[in-house]
């Protein structure tokens, strides 16, 4: 009896770990989606040169504000206990990264580019996280590694040289930097969590970023009407990109595993671009599909490289 016993906990145990699995997948799945409408909803949201509609900076401090004030409501609601010493410092430096660094630089950038062009830049962002995390931790990656992160920069330098009929863009230095600082943020909220969950380490960024980006929204609110689909735009990456998508994301991450888990951001740029082409009217080529091809396969490889 007792053996039967033993192996229907067995038999249990391994369906559950199974079921969490498949769960934290399809989080993470969930959350990539969500992540990749971010570049063509800013878009959206902030026009182009050409034609423009809410300021970038509204549009980056105005969803961090909304995702903030929702946060504290999250936050009082769940018991959250307060973070304490050293955690305030990763949380202002999470948040220099995701709530101001990366909002800003890519809303400045896609005001001059448009949103396919951005994913492919924006496409090494994995692999520039696996790089910072790698320092930040003192690990020693492999050469194969360091191959595949130059290889990936070559990439995306290339293709901005190319759409830029030969020299590089300001956008794409925007981009560049939206990238460095989303990493940052990502590598120092990786630390966070292993003290608060992820959906605790999101909400406590973003309400201590609260004094500063719920006043300067209100600085840079839009003087004269927009469209209707700018605030569409906004309300997603305020709801969606800024807040719903970290929980998805962080919490597939915990029940599928890190690294099984995480390979899926690779079809970001991919998602990103096919989104552009409904929302904004975008077109795609085979040139820029190719770019964007490679850059995700040097990212997959660079991610399955050993780093001691």
């Amino acid at each position: 009896m007792s053996g039967t016993s033993s192996r229907s906990s067995t038999v249990a145990l391994s369906t559950t770990s199974a079921s969490d699995a498949t769960r934290g997948l399809l989080l993470g799945v969930a959350g990539v989606a969500m992540f990749a409408l971010s570049l063509p909803m800013t878009r959206l949201a902030g026009g182009s040169v050409e034609a423009p509609q809410l300021p970038p900076a509204f549009v980056a401090f105005g969803r961090a504000a909304v995702a903030g004030l929702l946060s504290m409501a999250y936050l009082w609601a769940t018991g959250a206990r307060r973070p304490r010493g050293h955690e305030w410092g990763l949380l202002a430096l999470t948040a220099g990264g995701v709530v101001f660094g990366w909002p800003l630089l890519s809303g400045l950038a896609v005001r001059r580019v448009d949103a396919v062009h951005a994913a492919v830049v924006s496409g090494v962002l994995p692999l520039a996280t696996a790089v910072i995390g790698a320092l930040a931790l003192r690990q020693r990656p492999s050469l194969g590694f360091w191959a595949c992160a130059l290889a990936g920069l070559g990439l995306v330098v290339g293709f901005a040289a190319w759409r830029g009929a030969g020299g590089l863009e300001l956008a794409d230095g925007l981009l560049l930097g939206a990238v460095v600082c989303a990493s940052a943020g990502y590598v120092s909220g990786a630390r966070l969590s292993r003290a608060l969950t992820a959906e605790q380490v999101i909400c406590w960024v973003l309400v201590l970023s609260l004094p500063a980006t719920l006043p300067l929204a209100l600085w840079t609110r839009p003087p004269a009407p927009v469209a209707a689909s700018a605030w569409a735009g906004f309300a997603y990456v305020s709801l969606f990109s800024m807040w719903i998508g970290f929980f998805a994301w962080y919490r597939g991450l915990a029940l599928g595993g890190t690294l099984r888990v995480s390979q899926v951001q690779v079809l970001q740029p991919f998602l990103s671009m096919l989104a552009a082409v409904p929302l904004l009217g975008e077109r795609l080529d085979l040139t820029t599909v190719a770019f964007a091809a490679a850059v995700i396969a040097v990212v997959w490889l660079g991610k399955r490289q050993p780093v001691n």
